[in-house]
C-alpha cells in the first residue's frame, strides 16, 4: 500500500445516474437486469472506496431516491444532482459540498461504473494526485478518476476526456490500476470485468442474469 502523507485526505465524489437509465449500451439485457447491474456496479465502486486509505467520505450524487436510501445504508453520504445533464457542472458543485463538509480534504470524481475496483489500484493513482490530476480509462480516451484541490477543481468529462484534461494542464496519473481503469459500458466490457473479479454486488446481479446472455 502507498504512503501518504499524514495530512492528505479525500472525499470521493461518485456521480450515479438513476440505474432504471443506465447502462443503456448493455443492451443484451433486460431493463430490470440493466437496472441491476448499474446498481450493483456502483455500490461496489463505493464499497471499495470506502476501504481506501486516507479517503474520508464517499460522496454520491444521484437523484434517485430509492438509490439514495441504499447508499446511505451502505455508509454513503448521498445530496441531489444539482445540474441535470451536466456532469461536470453537477462535480464541481459537488467539490464546493465536499469543501463546505470536509474543508481540508481534495475531491476526487470517480466513475461509478467500476464493478472490479480494488482499493489498492485507487490508493496508489491517489498516491499520485499532486494537483489537477486523472486517470486515462482502458480504452485510453476517456476518464475514470480526476482529482483537483478546490480552488483547480475543474473536469472535463465527456467525449475525449482524456485529452481535454491533459489540454487543460491535468496531469495523467500513470499506475497500471487495472480496476481503475475498467469503467463498464457494454457487454464486452462486462465480459472483461467478470474476467478480472467483479465485486460482491456485481457478482451477485450477474448471477441473476447470466442465463440470459
Amino acid at each position: 500500500m502507498p504512503l501518504m502523507p499524514a495530512d492528505v485526505s479525500f472525499v470521493v465524489i461518485v456521480p450515479v445516474k438513476p440505474p432504471a437509465r443506465g447502462k443503456s449500451r448493455l443492451d443484451t439485457f433486460s431493463p430490470a437486469d440493466r437496472r441491476d447491474l448499474a446498481t450493483a456496479f456502483a455500490r461496489d465502486t463505493v464499497a471499495a472506496a470506502q476501504r481506501t486509505p486516507y479517503v474520508d467520505a464517499v460522496l454520491v450524487v444521484t437523484d434517485d431516491h430509492r438509490f439514495a436510501s441504499v447508499l446511505s445504508t451502505d455508509g454513503c453520504e448521498v445530496i441531489p444532482d444539482g445540474v441535470s445533464n451536466d456532469l461536470n457542472a453537477t462535480l464541481r458543485q459537488a467539490a464546493a459540498e465536499c469543501v463546505r463538509r470536509w474543508p481540508s480534504a481534495v475531491p476526487v470524481a470517480l466513475c461509478a461504473d467500476l464493478p472490479c475496483l480494488v482499493s489498492d489500484d485507487l490508493a496508489a493513482a491517489l498516491a499520485q494526485a499532486q494537483g489537477p490530476s486523472f486517470v486515462r480509462d482502458a480504452d485510453g480516451t476517456g476518464t475514470t478518476l480526476y482529482a483537483a484541490p478546490y480552488g483547480e477543481f475543474d473536469p472535463s468529462f465527456g467525449d475525449s476526456s482524456a485529452d481535454l484534461h491533459l489540454l487543460r494542464g491535468a496531469d495523467e496519473i500513470a499506475v497500471p490500476a487495472p480496476s481503475l481503469r475498467l469503467d463498464v459500458d457494454d457487454p464486452a466490457d462486462l465480459a472483461e470485468a467478470l474476467l478480472l473479479g467483479v465485486g460482491p454486488h456485481t457478482a451477485q446481479a450477474w448471477a441473476r442474469t447470466e442465463h440470459l446472455t
